[in-house]
């Protein structure tokens, strides 16, 4: 499939199927710096959509602006994914059978933009990022996501994305009243192949 409002890149999986991982990248990354990702987690039941943030950063892309500037960025880039979502279920995809899997900048993204739809994504996994503002995100999560299950992973020597801040944010929201899966790992702002995206896939094939 091709989208209109953010360029991207499309992967059909090994056994046709209605699932969809739709991936958002970090800050200055793009849709190709994913592309390892579907021989890493091996599931062949899952398409991808390798999405490009709206703004170019460098050599790559970008979701919003340096902090404390990122608000205006966010709501524009929630705009262009609602776009992108239209485009995603009239290729026949349903958002039940969606996944949403974002790094850093897309990690921020995917809770901020995801759990605020009026339906619940198949799941979500957000990795080494955290949220603009936990309780307006909370006030403003659907009852649809309050209790679906969310997967985020931290590195516990992030020196780009401190620990501690996505920590106090995470444990605010599961006090709340979310459903989160929250995960600390040995290691700095990166994905782990051992043992974070082995996780990540246990995760993922207990959705299915």
């Amino acid at each position: 499939m091709k989208t209109k409002c953010i360029s991207s890149v499309f992967e059909a999986a090994k056994t046709p199927s209605g699932y969809l991982m739709v991936v958002l990248h970090g800050r200055g990354d793009s849709a190709k710096g994913f592309e390892w990702l579907p021989k890493q987690l091996a599931l062949p039941q899952l398409n991808y959509l390798f999405l490009n943030a709206p703004e170019s950063y460098f050599e790559g892309f970008s979701w919003y602006d340096h902090p404390p500037n990122q608000l205006d960025g966010v709501l524009s880039s929630r705009k262009l994914l609602d776009k992108t979502l239209q485009e995603i279920i009239e290729a026949g995809f349903l958002p039940e059978n969606v996944f949403l899997f974002g790094f850093s900048q897309g990690c921020l993204m995917s809770l901020e933009w995801g759990l605020r739809q009026p339906q619940a994504f198949r799941g979500i996994i957000a990795i080494s990022g955290y949220i603009l503002d936990e309780k307006l995100l909370f006030a403003e999560c659907t009852k649809e996501n309050i209790t679906k299950r969310i997967l985020v992973t931290h590195g516990a020597y992030d020196e780009v994305l401190p620990m501690a801040r996505t920590t106090a944010q995470i444990e605010y929201l599961q006090k709340a009243g979310l459903e989160i899966d929250y995960r600390i790992y040995q290691k700095d702002h990166t994905i782990l192949p051992e043992p974070e995206l082995a996780e990540i896939k246990f995760f993922i094939e207990g959705l299915f």
